[in-house]
């Protein structure tokens, strides 16, 4: 057995011809999915970048535990697991930039070999100490222009100093590293390759030509970096970022391409699995709003695409497959693929039935979130955002015996806060730090609740509203979204003290008391 993973970052859905995008043209994106099975209700889990890749490793929800982190000692990752079980290398090929970083630095290493290429948004990569700023006010719009030290635009700007040529982006070098494995060891079996770029996550940066096919009439420096939160920029500005998002894609969507030509090339068809996927979507102006992270987790970066093919399951190519299924179902189906049972406290279920039967499912309902922030939930129907009364209101804390945050270690202040936790589920009987997560904390503003704005829960009828636009008031159908997402929470082991922060009584099971008590501690919009 073969598997190639190919894991974009921040892969809009809605973009994809495949999934009836109009705004970007995806030929090999659409080429794959006419070979493929083709999800149309896969769903984030935990979020941002790293929670999703801690998800995808150890088929687990982490975000209702832990903020951006670690591996832990108690993980389970899929790659040492294909290793020591069945002798399978696993090598990751990557220009992703978090894994430099203090918050990802144990991911990569549990691959038997990983290459990665340096350059990308904030990667603390070329050194200039002296940058000539007044060239760079006048390259690039005020929005995105910083010199002040170790900001992550500064840092970008440095890199693209670096970055002159279609060769020299990030997302070319990382397939190229991708497909020199794949040359390399195309003999061999027994192998699992992950290529991981980091594109089209902003900043929105692609080779010139791809800017051709989207013109706008914008004609200032260049505005390809967004900065999260609501729209403030001129309609001709947002054209801009989104021509620049578009073009990033396509330039996505070429490397992909050379991917498939190599399995054409040697008919890697024939015996190899190919699984397509991302860890979330961005909002591009979609609410008003950019990015993600600040505000409610909408459909434009929770409902992700995923593609699979599987020479066993070649006469269901072009299929497509409306089970709900999430990020937490890859490790599962990388086991099964060579033939390795999940561990026990994985909560992913394997997608290999799926190709096989249209009409199989594996759960009723998806939960999905950043910590510290909403609980969500959709059962392919609805969703349904649930926040605390007070998103600020504390009874919020990091599990973890790795304090780390994206790109520092945990404060002494907050350190000095903690305690030891009784051992979860899922902790293989070590007891962990829990450490309170308050303004102590240097991501308290940045990624947890001090950065939450429209904190309202609601709920969306996707069949009627797939905007989410206008959110409804229906008793029956909260009742029903409660007690599955109260399920969920309870076999997720949840800390007693997260119930006590959403009012939730996990004991409720009666209709009209689920629905009386949330509406009685928090506004519930009405349609």
């Amino acid at each position: 057995m073969r598997v190639v993973f190919a894991l974009f970052d921040t892969l809009n859905r809605r973009s994809l011809g495949c999934y009836g995008g109009t705004t970007v043209k995806t030929p090999n994106f659409d080429r794959l999915s006419r070979r493929s099975v083709t999800f149309d209700q896969h769903w984030v889990g935990s979020l941002p970048c790293m929670p999703a890749r801690r998800e995808i490793m150890t088929g687990r929800h982490n975000f209702l535990h832990r903020s951006w982190g670690p591996l832990e000692p108690f993980d389970h990752a899929f790659p040492e697991i294909l290793g020591q079980q069945r002798g399978v290398y696993c090598h990751l090929a990557t220009d992703h930039a978090h894994y430099w970083e203090d918050g990802g630095a144990t991911y990569h290493t549990r691959y038997d070999s990983a290459e990665l290429i340096r350059g990308q948004e904030a990667d603390a990569w070329k050194g200039i100490v002296e940058p000539d700023a007044e060239k760079w006010a006048q390259q690039y719009h005020p929005l995105q222009y910083s010199i002040a030290r170790r900001h992550k635009n500064r840092i970008n700007m440095a890199n693209r100093e670096y970055i002159t040529k279609p060769e020299d982006y990030p997302a070319a070098q990382t397939f190229s590293a991708g497909i020199g494995f794949i040359e390399r060891n195309i003999a061999a079996d027994n192998w699992f390759l992950q290529i991981e770029t980091f594109d089209p996550h902003e900043p929105f940066d692609a080779p010139v030509p791809y800017r051709d096919d989207y013109p706008t009439d914008y004609r200032g420096p260049t505005l390809d970096y967004p900065n999260y939160g609501p729209v403030k920029e001129t309609p001709a500005e947002v054209a801009e970022m989104r021509a620049n998002y578009a073009a990033t894609l396509a330039h996505c969507d070429h490397q992909l391409g050379r991917l498939l030509d190599l399995f054409d090339r040697h008919d890697m068809w024939k015996d190899t699995v190919l699984v397509l996927g991302t860890d979330h979507g961005l909002l591009l102006g979609e609410q008003e709003m950019w990015g993600k992270l600040v505000m409610p987790v909408y459909n434009e970066v929770a409902h992700i695409p995923l593609m699979i093919w599987h020479p066993d399951h070649a006469a269901q190519a072009g299929q497509r497959r409306s089970a709900l299924t999430q990020t937490i179902d890859l490790m599962p189906t990388f086991l099964e693929l060579f033939g390795l049972p999940a561990p026990a406290e994985v909560q992913g279920q394997s997608l290999l039935p799926l190709l096989a039967d249209d009409q199989a499912r594996i759960r009723d309902a998806a939960l999905y979130g950043q910590h510290g922030c909403a609980i969500n939930l959709t059962d392919g129907r609805y969703t349904y955002f649930l926040y605390p009364p007070n998103v600020k209101g504390g009874n919020l804390h990091n599990y973890t015996l790795m304090p780390a945050h994206i790109k520092s270690l945990f404060s002494v202040g907050e350190l000095l806060d903690a305690t030891l936790a009784e051992p979860f589920s899922f902790t293989r009987g070590l007891r962990v730090l829990k450490v309170p997560c308050t303004e102590k904390s240097p991501v308290f503003n940045r990624q947890g609740s001090g950065v939450q704005i429209d904190c309202k829960t609601r709920l969306y009828d996707l069949a009627s509203d797939p905007g989410q636009l206008h959110p409804i008031d229906d008793a029956q159908v909260e009742a029903r979204m409660l007690r599955q997402m109260i399920a969920l929470m309870v076999a997720t082991d949840v800390p007693p003290e997260v119930f006590a922060r959403f009012a939730l009584d996990p004991a409720l099971r009666d209709d009209a008391a689920l629905v009386q008590g949330v509406r009685g501690t928090r506004e519930v919009l009405p349609g």
